[in-house]
């Protein structure tokens, strides 16, 4: 029988994104592809899944970026492959908002303010609510409708939102992000 591993996917790859999804993944027990950072995504969805299935234990996290390009990218290219893999299973998606230059949106089914409130509306970047119910924009969000997944979760800029969610005051906004995806992905209870 072949590996299965079960991960969490992250729809930014910044510099910031990656300190704070590192951070995460040590307090959690879990681990982070840290390789799959970039603004843009540099790795193929095929170098990723080798990756994810190379790491020792669960769950595993991977960042994908489109640095702001409209419709499909090399990042929402790479996340697709990774999220339909017969290999993955995929516990939740944290979706990132981002001030894009030609809006791309999502479903989201619960978001997270940066004051670290629960809300049924979207965020923008700074973690601030939006005005659409059940709806985020960003710039690695295309397909995001199209996958079969236990949650989406909305955040703002990871790691960012006025310093609310910096790494020096424990990620907190991303933290209970990754925390409500394990809980409802049945992931733990």
């Amino acid at each position: 029988m072949e590996e299965v591993r079960r991960v969490i996917l992250v729809t930014d790859g910044d510099v910031y994104a990656v300190k704070t999804i590192e951070y995460v993944a040590a307090q959690i027990g879990g681990r982070c592809i840290s390789r799959s950072q970039g603004n843009p995504t540099t790795l193929s969805g095929e170098e990723m899944v080798e990756l994810i299935l190379e790491t020792p234990y669960d769950p595993v996290f991977v960042m994908f970026d489109d640095c702001g390009l409209l419709g499909e990218g090399m990042g929402e290219k790479a996340l697709k492959y990774v999220a339909t893999h017969p290999n993955i299973i995929v516990l939740g998606i944290i979706a990132v908002a981002s001030k894009t230059h030609q809006t791309e949106w999502t479903r989201v089914d619960i978001s997270i303010d940066r004051y670290g409130e629960l809300t049924e509306y979207g965020v923008d970047k700074n973690g601030i609510k939006e005005f659409e119910v059940g709806r985020m924009s960003g710039d690695t969000v295309y397909c995001l409708d199209e996958l079969n997944v236990p949650i989406i979760v909305g955040i703002g800029d990871i790691g960012k939102m006025a310093r609310m969610d910096s790494v020096l005051y424990g990620a907190p906004i991303t933290m209970k992000a990754v925390n409500l995806v394990l809980e409802r992905s049945g992931y733990v209870e």
